[in-house]
């Protein structure tokens, strides 16, 4: 298109390719909600997005389904932010502070069809998941070591 300041589309994936081919070796340095501190990078970073894309593939996340993330500010949720567009979905960010009643609705209303969630938060969406028939299912994002036990329906 003329007149235009660039010549190609605004995408996620075109900020997540730039800070990996220019910021490499950048640190990025986060608390895992396990507890310790974490070092990345860029480049690291962009890996484990693609890989999150390529999963959510697997489990058949396509253009335009809602992928919803109830996650603290650490370096596995960027990956989670760059990864679902990845993958084609489109990434819903949930509050772990609103109400049982409010949760649903945000929820339901988009449609969520997969949820990834910080393993300390999986008892807020526990009440609710109940009342969630369109979730396809859950992913605790933690290591086996911190896997807690649960109720929510197809939790990976």
């Amino acid at each position: 298109m003329q007149g235009l300041m660039q010549d190609w589309p605004l995408r996620v994936s075109r900020i997540i390719d730039h800070a990996a081919k220019y910021h490499a070796n950048r640190k990025i340095i986060s608390r895992s909600v396990e507890g310790p501190i974490t070092e990345s990078n860029w480049a690291e970073v962009h890996l484990r997005a693609r890989k999150v894309a390529q999963a959510l593939t697997r489990l058949g996340v396509t253009r335009g389904d809602m992928v919803g993330c109830m996650a603290w500010n650490t370096t596995r949720h960027l990956e989670i932010w760059y990864g679902a567009p990845g993958a084609g979905g489109v990434l819903h960010s949930l509050n772990p502070r609103l109400s049982q009643e409010q949760l649903t609705y945000v929820m339901h209303h988009p449609e969520d069809q997969w949820v990834l969630v910080d393993h300390d938060i999986v008892p807020v969406l526990e009440k609710v998941a109940p009342d969630l028939p369109l979730v396809k299912g859950y992913i605790i994002m933690t290591d086996r070591a911190h896997m807690p036990e649960t109720s929510l329906p197809n939790a990976l």
